[in-house]
């Protein structure tokens, strides 16, 4: 970006300042400060977010839910400004630009809502591990054929699980037939699926994204400075909603995902470095050979499913036997899929307590801004 569109980027804030302090000599500056302290703080954490996304900790439980934090902090100050400024809301541009990003919200709720959906799957996943791991733990004593079919199942019916709704239809699930009691194999699947979607089968988290994304953009100038700054507030909240719910998304199955969101930051923006290249990251993530198909980019996913797919190969072989070579491997391969359940069961409640977190903060957020104008609206 050329540097006369940083040195206006940078000085919209001070323009808005210079003017009201022109109106009004005696107007304060603390909201000059409680605004630029905002841009900060959102700076502040995604630089530590992209600084830790490193290739082993991104998009783990562990760094989600540290975004989510960090949202949750940023969530908490936006609602303090808007609250401290309420007889702002009443005023043009201001009332159309809060009422926009309150519409925007109301569509992430609904995201939210899709990843509680996908985060109880994963513990369903986390229920065939165990599985898994208590039929091939050798500790236990001699392994028998009982044991051996009792994990060959909980493999399979961990693979199905994992598919991308996409290629349900694919060899891997006909493989579960000789497994199944007297079930059809697609209704399998179905009951599968069935013990976490809870949205309707027309919804699509790629188009909920869409839509909190759709028309986007900076604030003009003019929407700065008849607001006293606070629409580069508003408009910063909302590129933090848009790119915290894109990251859900990304992570953690649900319905009908999709990335192709659009994505533009100014640079001016001290958030919008540190936001895009986690963007970029994310995306390099999606498009490795092993995660284009899969059902989201969740670290833990991806070890549970990359363990569990190669302890199913292994056991599966005609030869098959503990006291080979691929014995060996089973073991390392069951040691790593303990570590994983382990990973996923302390992690997974916290997580999942945050997204409710998430949900609330923003309903709060919502609902005493609309009682504030109504307030304000009435005494006027």
């Amino acid at each position: 970006m050329p540097e006369t569109d940083l040195s206006f980027g940078r000085s919209l804030l001070s323009l808005r300042r210079d003017q009201v302090h022109l109106l009004d000599p005696t107007e304060p500056m603390s909201m000059e400060v409680e605004l630029d302290s905002f841009q900060r703080q959102v700076a502040e954490k995604f630089i530590d977010l992209n600084a830790s996304a490193n290739d082993d900790g991104l998009l783990s439980l562990e760094w989600i839910g540290k975004l989510l934090d960090s949202f949750l902090c940023c969530q908490e100050e936006f609602r303090v400004i808007i609250f401290n400024h309420k007889s702002q809301l009443l005023k043009q541009p201001m009332d159309r630009l809060i009422e926009d990003y309150f519409e925007r919200s109301v569509k992430a709720l609904d995201v939210c809502n899709a990843i509680r959906d996908g985060i109880e799957l994963i513990g369903q996943w986390q229920k065939l591990v165990d599985i898994v791991v208590c039929a091939l733990d050798a500790s236990h004593g001699q392994l028998g054929e009982g044991e051996i079919h009792r994990a060959k199942k909980a493999l399979i019916d961990l693979a199905i699980g994992m598919l991308d709704e996409k290629d349900s239809s694919s060899s891997l699930a006909q493989r579960n037939r000789s497994f199944t009691r007297n079930k059809d194999n697609n209704q399998h699947i179905s009951y599968l699926r069935s013990l976490s979607w809870s949205v309707s089968r027309s919804w699509s988290a790629a188009k909920q994204l869409q839509g909190i994304g759709n028309n986007l953009s900076t604030p003009r100038a003019s929407d700065v400075m008849a607001t006293n700054g606070l629409a580069l507030t508003v408009y910063t909240m909302t590129s933090i909603l848009l790119f915290v719910m894109w990251v859900l998304v990304a992570a953690i199955p649900c319905q009908d995902r999709g990335l192709q969101v659009h994505f533009y930051f100014p640079r001016h923006f001290q958030w919008a470095v540190p936001v895009m290249s986690l963007h970029d990251k994310i995306m390099d993530e999606s498009k490795k050979r092993d995660k284009k198909k899969a059902c989201g980019l969740l670290k833990e996913i991806n070890l549970m499913e990359k363990n569990s797919r190669m302890l199913s190969e292994l056991i599966d072989s005609d030869n098959f036997s503990l006291t080979d070579d691929n014995g060996l491997e089973v073991k390392e391969r069951v040691e790593e899929l303990m570590q994983v359940r382990e990973s996923v069961k302390e992690g997974l409640d916290p997580f999942e307590r945050k997204v409710r977190d998430v949900f609330h903060r923003i309903v709060r957020s919502r609902t005493e801004a609309l009682d504030s104008v109504g307030k304000v609206h009435d005494q006027e």
